[in-house]
This record gives C-alpha cells, structure tokens and sequence, in this order.
C-alpha cells in the first residue's frame, strides 16, 4: 500500500533532532524521499544511516541565511528531481524577560525563527512557481497564538510565522500552492523536558496544567505534517493548525481568592 507521500520529494530544516528529526523519519515512511536540513552534520548523519540514503540526503545548512535555503532546494533538485514539499522547521529560543532581551539577542531569535521561514519560502517558490504546484509548511508555536511569559521575541517571531503563512497561501493558491502552519504545544524534545525537570513537581506537575494531561509527542507534529502535505489537504491553505492538547483553547481568568 502506498502511503500518503509516495513519490513526493520534500525538504525538512531543523532535521537531526527533535520535531525534524520526528517528521523526516515519518515522511521517508509515506514514501516521501526528503532533503534533511540542519547545522548539525553529526545529527544529519545519524539520521541519514537510520533512513538510507537512497531515501534522504542530508545536507548542512544555516537557514538564517537566504544562501543555506538555496542550497536545501537545489540538492532537492539534483538529487531528487524536484520540489513537493518545503517543511520550514528550524527554529528555538532560550527563555528571557522582556525588559532583559538586548536588541542582538532580539535579532538573532527573529532570524532564526521567522527570517528563516522567508528565505525557505522565496527559495521553494523559485521551484514550485514554474511547476504550479507545491506545499509549504511551517513550525509555528502556541507562543505565537498566545503570550508566555519569557518569550516574548520568540513569541513575536512565531506569531509572524502564521502571518507569513497566510500571505503565501493568500498571493500563490491561484499559482497551485498551498501553504499551512503547525502550532506546537508542550513537546517531549530533550530540550523542554530538561527544563520542566528543573520546576518544582517536574513533569507531573507541568503536565497537570495541560488540559489532555500529557506531553506532547514530536511523532504527533509528524503526522500533523504528513496530514497538511499529502492530497488530503489539498483544501486547506492559510491555515495554522495547533497541535497541543487544547491549550489554546482555554480561556485563562483571574482566580478568585477563598
């Protein structure tokens, strides 16, 4: 049985750990053959020895830069044929107050995570504008659907993500491209669970704010993506989808005292 990305040709940035990692694992499984994106060349090649390299190409590459996105869609095309998919996912940030985020700092969170997704896009439509036809997605957050305390540059990054993501589905669905953006909630990556190790009540205790009770998986973002890139989809641009056990969904109020 064919899966649900058989024979398409995808680009993953941010792939040698994590959501990334997660996604091209999951699309190389639907058929998908995926050029893996990151800085990390150690991780790349791990993941390239999992998968086979008939199947995926890893490729080190800083997105930050509209150069690293370039190389990214032009291995897609030597090595693969073409352009399907362009998953912009890279991305992170280091909690810090407002008041504290030095202009720099400010900067470098923005290139990361929403700099990053402009130069994915303007690369991939070089390809997908010829051919009339292709998907973009990209990593948003749910700090870009509502404040976190902490994260208020990556917060405005994420939010300009969704952004970005309507005004690509908006200017090229009469060109045959549709473009989405997946909202993560809470996810099991080394990352954040490192850190809610060091609260108080860990994990437990973090886990009982969420209203499903639990972490997040990133093989759960995975199939989120698989979902918005495969047919389908085919109806569906402009979107961003959350996936985080309804945290966007609360509606957060004053306690009242006893």
């Amino acid at each position: 049985m064919a899966g649900r990305l058989e024979g398409r040709i995808a680009i993953i940035t941010g792939a040698a750990a994590g959501i990334g990692r997660a996604c091209a694992k999951r699309f190389v499984a639907e058929g998908a053959r995926v050029v893996a994106g990151d800085i990390d060349g150690a991780g790349l090649a791990t993941l390239v020895d999992a998968l086979g390299m008939e199947h995926v190409q890893g490729i080190e590459a800083d997105v930050t830069e509209r150069a690293g996105c370039d190389r990214l869609v032009d291995a897609a095309v030597e090595s693969f044929g073409g352009l399907d998919v362009f998953f912009a996912n890279a991305g992170g940030a280091a909690p810090q107050a407002l008041v504290e985020t030095d202009p720099e700092a400010f900067r470098q969170t923005l290139a990361l995570n929403l700099e990053s997704v402009w130069h994915g896009a303007q690369a991939a439509l070089r390809v997908m504008l010829p051919r009339r036809s292709g998907c973009f997605l990209a990593t948003s957050s749910g700090a870009g659907m509502n404040a976190v305390p902490g994260l208020s540059a990556y917060g405005a990054a994420k939010a300009g993500v969704q952004a970005l993501v309507k005004s690509l589905a908006l200017e090229h669905g009469r060109d045959g491209i549709r473009a989405c953006a997946i909202a993560p909630g809470p996810m099991a990556t080394p990352g954040l669970l490192a850190y809610v190790d060091a609260m108080p009540g860990g994990r437990t205790a973090f886990a009982s704010r969420i209203p499903m009770r639990r972490l997040g998986l990133p093989e759960e973002i995975a199939a989120a993506a698989v979902f918005l890139a495969s047919d389908d989809a085919a109806y569906i641009s402009g979107a961003t989808l959350p996936v985080d056990g309804a945290l966007h969904a609360e509606l957060s109020q004053p306690q009242l005292a006893d």
